[in-house]
């Protein structure tokens, strides 16, 4: 070849990539198979003989696995609370490891082999969970600056740039303090991927319509006065409308035009739609163009990417109510129920099933039963959760519980009591097997 056909080919190879060492190894891992089943565990189980609400104990690749069986295409939403690397909080052990990612042995100090380790953890995972969503499904990740970078590449290459719908933030603390440098950090994200994002609808906070009423009694309901002009038009929506009690004349503003033709306003005017006013004042339009509720695309509001920012959403909230649950502080950095159950609200129906394979102390299954509760829908959900022990340091080692799946179904069995039945309270507990 010449140097101008090696040249050719060197640039044809080149492509832009997201990469990091052991990822060919997380993928191989990823698309294997698993040779563990799902145990019926009936000591841990609660109302077993009439829910379908599931609680797996176990790693939760191998439970992702296990699941595609029964519930590929299923699950309506997903939500996860992953280990944020910080460096405590990386305890899912896997066929790769630090060391694997970075080419040596063992973790090492070094801030790109921490990475590694964790885009190999979390990959896999993602790979599995997106088999799991239905086709209108979404999943919601929450994540802090330390690995934001490296979970939009990877959701990205997963589940599609296409599909990115976008993210919230979150109010975490309101602390004054600063890192030394004068910055203080208040929030952390939440990744928004859908499995097509075509046929994904959210739906936020019912609207309000407060500025519409019907003070005419017009048989099509309530009405509010509405914009009748458009950006963009012709020589058929640029005319001048003539107010039949004046005989003054309107034109659309400047550099806009009706947003309809001279067809339409007769219509319109029979209908209704289109009111002309018997008085009114010079510079004023000489008609109300009818915006109808009925005629609302959505009864919804879309859902806004700050709606987290409120205090109820903070950390320190979520710690007081896991008190008053169990009485003391028995898990760390919990998630408010408030928050997960707008996201319940926001994306999911009566019938829909949820999913959290970080489920710690349960705080969706919690955020799931309340939903319920409040609209009387009835949804199911699956958690899953390493049997990672309990600090013998903490408060909940000292009431009796000896791993996270400990407090976690106790914390469902104890909601489930203040709900008193008005849902599905109860769960199917599993473990997983290598027989």
């Amino acid at each position: 070849m010449t140097s101008k056909e090696n040249k050719a080919a060197a640039e044809t190879e080149e492509r832009y990539e997201f990469i990091w060492p052991g990822k060919k190894k997380c993928i191989e891992e990823a698309k294997r198979e698993c040779c563990e089943s799902l145990v019926f565990d009936e000591q841990n189980s609660f109302m077993a003989e009439r829910t379908a609400n599931l609680y797996i104990e176990g790693d939760n690749l191998t439970a992702l696995k296990l699941l595609k069986a029964e519930y590929a295409g299923r699950i309506k939403m997903i939500y996860i609370d992953p280990p944020y690397n910080t460096g405590s909080d990386h305890i899912y052990q896997d066929r790769f490891t630090a060391g694997d990612a970075a080419s040596g042995k063992g973790r090492g100090s070094s801030n790109s082999r921490s990475h590694a380790a964790w885009c190999s953890m979390i990959y896999p995972r993602l790979y599995a969970a997106r088999d799991l969503l239905s086709e209108d499904g979404v999943i919601f990740i929450s994540i802090d600056e330390n690995e934001e970078f490296n979970l939009k590449k990877i959701c990205e290459e997963i589940f599609g740039e296409t599909n990115r719908v976008g993210e919230v933030i979150r109010k975490t603390k309101s602390m004054t303090a600063d890192d030394g440098c004068g910055f203080n950090l208040q929030h952390e994200l939440l990744l928004i991927y859908a499995k097509d994002k075509s046929r994904l609808h959210l739906k936020g906070e019912k609207k309000a319509f407060a500025n519409y009423s019907n003070p005419d009694n017009d048989p099509k309901g309530d009405w509010c006065a509405g914009d009748p002009s458009a950006r963009s038009g012709g020589p058929s929506t640029y005319f001048e409308i003539e107010n039949p009690y004046t005989h003054k004349k309107d034109l659309p503003p400047s550099g806009r035009y009706w947003a309809f033709s001279k067809e339409s306003l007769k219509r319109y005017i029979e209908e209704g739609k289109i009111k002309f006013k018997e008085k009114y004042r010079d510079g004023e339009r000489g008609f109300i163009f009818k915006r109808y509720k009925a005629d609302a695309k959505s009864q919804y509001e879309p859902v806004h990417s700050l709606f987290a920012v409120e205090n109820e959403y903070m950390n320190q909230s979520a710690t007081v109510e896991l008190r008053r649950i169990f009485g003391s502080d028995v898990f760390s950095y919990p998630k408010p129920v408030a928050y997960i159950q707008k996201l319940v609200q926001y994306c999911t129906d009566d019938g829909d099933m949820v999913l959290d394979f970080f489920s710690g102390s349960a705080t969706t299954a919690q955020a799931v039963m309340e939903q319920c509760a409040e609209d009387g829908c009835r949804r199911n959900f699956i958690m899953v959760q390493l049997a990672e022990e309990v600090d013998k340091k903490r408060n909940a080692y000292r009431e009796g519980y000896r791993t996270l799946c400990d407090v976690g179904r106790q914390r469902i069995r104890l909601v489930a009591e203040q709900l008193k039945d008005s849902t599905d309270c109860g769960f199917k507990a599993f473990r997983i097997s290598e027989d």
